[in-house]
């Protein structure tokens, strides 16, 4: 019983360090190993626990709850290969930057590699994809207890970004009656702490953005800015700061800047966007995780005297190996400190360009029902005051390239390493988060993938509709050179079905859509009504995967000339 009791102790501490740090959602799945660490989270006042019994799942549930919340998130698990199945959110946070505290309970030594039931070696099983690795020993009183919450301390306090792994072997028994008055006097040694909010010990970071002091002459220069997976606060920063400047802004479908030259991934694709933007002398880049192949392209290839991107997690995010300057700073502090000078905006032709493009997609556009128009007027079935999840392969891209969505809305996706594994589990942690009506949109391989995760929509906190678009596989592969006799088995891997029956099963509302008018009817009525919709969108498996490659074809061999001479005649002359 002794043994029960002192993992109670050893836990609750645990869990109260962390709460010190900000951490308020903690994420567990069903196990044995981890019961000292579930009841303590169970019994701490200042957390929120959510679970659930898929541990994939779970992990990008607490992905969700950082993304949205920007504080770090926990989840708890027991041994085996529950732990393994963090996995994919864990390498997920260490591309992005969200903060989770992974607790795998474990067996203690004596019964790891020696037979014993449900002993895997968890010890560095992560590799290098947490941020910060705490290997706990088996509890005792032996240990004074500011050991063990200054351990935590250190390992939460300089956890910036990413995952830290903590792994927790547990001794049995697990289970047992609560002596209240047992080993009370190992908690009683931190004192006044107790009575505190604080970490016993507090790790500092810099806080001072430096400066560039030759700002003042970049920014008279001819800038481009790129943005990609920032804030709304920050997109709507950056909107107004590159407005000032008179620098044409480049935004992502996450940039949340309500992307001032929308379609990017067509009109670079025309000569007149190359030849404006060949010119520019400074790049500044906010945020990773571009979307667009043309606008991946152009940053590969573009040369201007200096290269700059800013972001606040560390390490090199430039693909391309530019020449310039890689500055670790929050965008909002980094704005804040390099303030823009008014000037007139130097590559007007853009515009243009942008306008006759703008004409020619609605007019491409404007026929029969499919993913592409879909995506294109995705705007228009927003909810008020709400927020886009979208998700990976077809869907984000077609949203990235063919939509505007608008400026300061929040936009969320999984672009770190662009999986298709648990997008539902992380729509639902978003929305746990904040509490904002919901449209989710992902592609029919991804909903399956996830499918357990409908389970967890079922407490949602605000209207929701997951829009499932079925194109009946995976029909990214279209748009790439697969070898075509191969391609539908081992590629687009169609599976012939449709969602009613596992919306039924997890008693969420279902509609089928097959126009326009369908899908803005369905998503209208959930935001005026409530609730959850598993929206099924049923477009043509072959009518649109090439979209995006026939109409940047199209902007590049002229098909817009006409439109844009009309645009640009309207301009008054302006020298690059």
């Amino acid at each position: 019983m002794s043994t029960s009791v002192f993992n109670r102790r050893w836990a609750t501490l645990l869990l109260e360090a962390l709460t010190r740090h900000g951490v308020r959602h903690i994420c567990i799945a069903p196990g044995s190993r981890s019961t000292p660490l579930t009841l303590a989270a169970a019994a701490h006042a200042s957390v929120i626990c959510h679970t659930h019994f898929d541990e994939r799942g779970l992990g990008h549930l607490a992905l969700g709850l950082a993304k949205a919340s920007r504080e770090p998130v926990a989840i708890i698990v027991t041994s085996g290969t529950a732990t393994a199945n963090l996995y994919p959110a864990i390498i997920e946070a260490g591309l992005t930057g969200e903060r989770l505290v992974v607790l795998t309970a474990d067996r203690p030594p004596e019964l790891i590699d020696c037979g014993a039931n449900q002993a895997i070696r968890q010890q560095g099983m992560y590799a290098s994809h947490p941020t910060q690795v705490l290997n706990l020993p088996r509890p005792t009183p032996d240990l004074p207890a500011r050991w063990l919450v200054s351990a935590i301390d250190g390992a939460v306090g300089a956890l910036t970004h990413g995952a830290l792994h903590i792994n927790c072997p547990f001794a049995e028994p697990l289970y047992g009656p609560d002596d209240d008055d047992l080993y009370q006097d190992w908690l009683a040694t931190l004192g006044g702490w107790w009575q505190t909010r604080a970490p016993w010990l507090r790790v500092a970071h810099p806080t001072a953005v430096a400066v560039e002091p030759d700002w003042p002459l970049w920014r008279k220069k001819r800038g481009v800015v790129l943005v990609g997976r920032v804030t709304a606060q920050e997109g709507a920063q950056l909107t107004a700061w590159a407005e000032t400047l008179g620098w044409p802004l480049i935004g992502d479908a996450l940039s949340q800047t309500g992307q001032p030259l929308p379609y990017a991934d067509l009109w670079l694709a025309h000569p007149t966007a190359a030849q404006q933007l060949q010119t520019a002398e400074v790049v500044l880049q906010f945020g990773g995780s571009l979307t667009g192949k043309r606008v991946l392209h152009w940053q590969e290839s573009c040369c201007p005297q200096e290269f700059w991107l800013i972001d606040p997690m560390p390490g090199r995010l430039d693909p391309a190996h530019h020449r310039g300057r890689r500055l670790v700073a929050p965008v909002s502090d980094w704005l804040n400190a390099h303030p823009a000078q008014a000037q007139a905006p130097w590559a007007r032709g853009l515009s243009a360009c942008v306008e006759a493009v703008r004409h020619y997609v609605a007019a491409r556009l404007a026929g029969p029902f499919g993913e592409a128009p879909l995506a294109h007027r995705v705007a228009a079935l927003l909810p008020p005051n709400g927020q886009l999840f979208a998700g990976n392969s077809l869907v984000i891209r077609l949203i990235d390239a063919l939509a505007q969505l608008p400026g300061a809305y929040n936009v969320y996706g999984n672009r770190g390493a662009s999986g298709i594994d648990g997008l539902i589990a992380t729509m639902a942690g978003v929305q746990r988060a904040n509490g904002l009506p919901t449209l989710g949109i992902v592609g029919d391989l991804s909903a399956l993938y996830d499918m357990n995760s409908l389970a967890l929509l079922r407490q949602a906190p605000a209207p929701l509709v997951l829009m499932v678009v079925n194109n009946n596989g995976g029909q990214i592969f279209s748009l790439l050179p697969t070898p075509a006799r191969a391609r539908e088995t081992f590629y687009c891997m169609p599976q012939d079905v449709e969602f009613s029956h596992v919306a039924a099963m997890f008693g969420l509302n279902y509609v089928r859509a097959e126009s326009w008018q369908q899908v803005s009817e369905a998503t209208a009525a959930c935001w005026a009504q409530g609730g959850v919709t598993l929206l099924e969108a049923v477009v043509e498996a072959k009518a649109w995967a090439d979209t995006l490659n026939q109409l940047a074809t199209q902007v590049a061999n002229g098909e817009i000339e006409t439109q844009l001479e009309s645009d640009i005649a309207r301009l008054e002359p302006l020298p690059l």
